[in-house]
Order: C-alpha cells, then structure tokens, then sequence
C-alpha cells in the first residue's frame, strides 16, 4: 500500500513542475515587471470571504481553477496576443505554486477546508 505522505509529494512535486514550466514558457513572452505585479492577483478573490463563506469559495475557487488560464493560452496562441499568453501564464503559475504548497480549491465549511486537505493549525 503506498503512502499517503509519499502520493501528497508525488502531487506537489508535479505542481512544482507545471509551476516551472509556465516559469520557463514566460521567460519567451513575459515582462517580469508584469508578472509581478499580476502574480498575486487571483488572491484578490480571497475578498468574497466578506460576504460568507459560501461567497468565498466560490469566488476563490472561480479564480483558481485552470479552465481560465488555458482558455487565455489557447487564445494567445490561435490569435498571437501576447497579453493573453502573459495573463494565461502568471494565472497558471500562480495556481500551480498554490498547489505545490498544499492549497486547494475551497468547500465552503471553512476557508482551511480544501480539496487537498485542510490547511493550516486547528
């Protein structure tokens, strides 16, 4: 029987790749002064917490999800923008980085309940 400690490293080891990867990908693309000031950003729908819980995760959980960022890749691509391959990367990055870290998308019992577990001290 494997592990359960050894399954959560194998994840976030290959989150830390995808992490890299975008890290690499907007190396081609991106202006790094872009990139930090956008690296964050998606943290600002931590805001929905102010109304509820449920609010919250929602709102947290429509900001960390990939469907936007490979929606902006693939976009990017097809068309040639470089905004959209710059935005597409920052928001894949800063989600890959999240999970590489044990942060996952939130139930709406509480902000620590995640997809991957609960976060935090109890």
């Amino acid at each position: 029987m494997t592990d359960p400690r050894s399954v959560d490293l194998i994840v976030k080891l290959e989150w830390a790749a995808v992490a890299l990867a975008a890290l690499i990908a907007y190396w081609f693309v991106g202006r790094w002064w872009f990139f930090a000031l956008l690296i964050l950003a998606p943290d600002l729908s931590m805001l929905g917490y102010l109304v509820g819980k449920r609010a919250g995760a929602i709102a947290y959980n429509l900001a960390h999800i990939l469907f936007w960022p490979i929606i902006l890749l693939l976009y990017g691509t097809f068309v040639g923008s470089r905004l959209s391959l710059e935005l597409g990367l920052i928001w894949l990055a800063h989600i890959a980085v999240d999970r590489a870290l044990g942060y996952g998308l939130k139930y709406a019992t509480d902000f620590r309940d995640t997809h991957l577990g609960r976060i935090g001290r109890d």
